[in-house]
């Protein structure tokens, strides 16, 4: 018996409501993971059924936060990857002049610092000429990024000089330098939305794990927009399992890194 109702319409609303607000695609094998998160809310708020919390979501507007909160995931690692890092570095060095970078799933904040290292250590300096944009759906998450202290079991990745150069003590776990900290601007962004505040052009574009989420609509339209954000000879990073199925947008490079196409696609042969 369960703790609480959950219909199968409970279930397809559920399914509609993140759709059609975060873009996130839920298949029926994700029956038991909506159930066992969103249940958590349900005691909290001492709601009997899921009709009734789909009845409160009606009329709460505060609640969708904490609905699409419990509803996405953020596993993510420093240096998740790794070969991606090795990849902007030598981007990264190629270039000329103040450059701009987009990680469009912070989560918990380890990918867009593991960019932050990267590029302190394309250019041997703490304040390297990058501004880094690092945004997220889950405002639970942004709040964990933004603060930059982590247990020491998540800095294994690191190598020790990275974790005494870019980390401090702090209480018996680590936090982020501040001068890893200034390169980086927390912001949350739904990419659901009409409008991003994205300064543009990027240099690089880190949207990783997340297409997975999504529909193949949602993916082009999604990459249809990304693609003018990027500079000419900037890189789009996707996630190992991510395959970019837009050969008229981007162009592989290897290793789930692409470029972006001219607009028109690519030249005839």
């Amino acid at each position: 018996m369960r703790e609480f109702s959950f219909t199968d319409s409970d279930f397809e609303r559920i399914r509609t409501l993140i759709h059609r607000h975060a873009g996130i695609a839920l298949s029926p094998a994700k029956r038991e993971m909506v159930y066992g998160r969103l249940a958590r809310r349900l005691r909290r708020l001492k709601l009997a059924s899921f009709a009734d919390y789909l009845a409160l979501l009606e009329r709460d507007a505060h609640e969708w936060e904490d609905f699409v909160n419990a509803l996405t995931t953020n596993y993510t690692t420093f240096f998740r990857e790794a070969h991606h890092f090795e990849i902007l570095k030598r981007h990264l060095r190629q270039r000329k002049g103040h450059q701009r970078i987009w990680c469009a799933a912070a989560a918990t904040g380890e990918e867009p610092y593991s960019i932050a290292i990267s590029a302190c250590e394309a250019f041997d300096t703490l304040s390297p000429p990058v501004e880094i944009l690092a945004s997220d759906l889950s405002t639970h998450a942004l709040a964990i990024a933004e603060a930059g202290v982590y247990e020491a079991d998540r800095l294994h990745p690191l190598t020790a000089s990275q974790r005494a150069k870019f980390f401090e003590p702090s209480q018996g776990r680590y936090a982020v330098r501040p001068e890893l900290r200034r390169l980086i601007r927390f912001e949350r962004i739904n990419l659901m939305d009409a409008h991003w505040p994205v300064k543009a052009p990027l240099a690089a574009l880190f949207c990783r794990n997340v297409m997975i989420y999504f529909d193949k609509p949602t993916q082009r339209r999604l990459l249809e927009r990304f693609r003018p954000l990027l500079l000419p000879d900037g890189l789009y990073f996707a996630g190992h399992a991510e395959s970019i199925l837009a050969d008229d947008l981007f162009r592989p490079l290897g290793q789930t890194v692409y470029a972006p196409l001219p607009l028109g696609g690519p030249p005839s042969s």
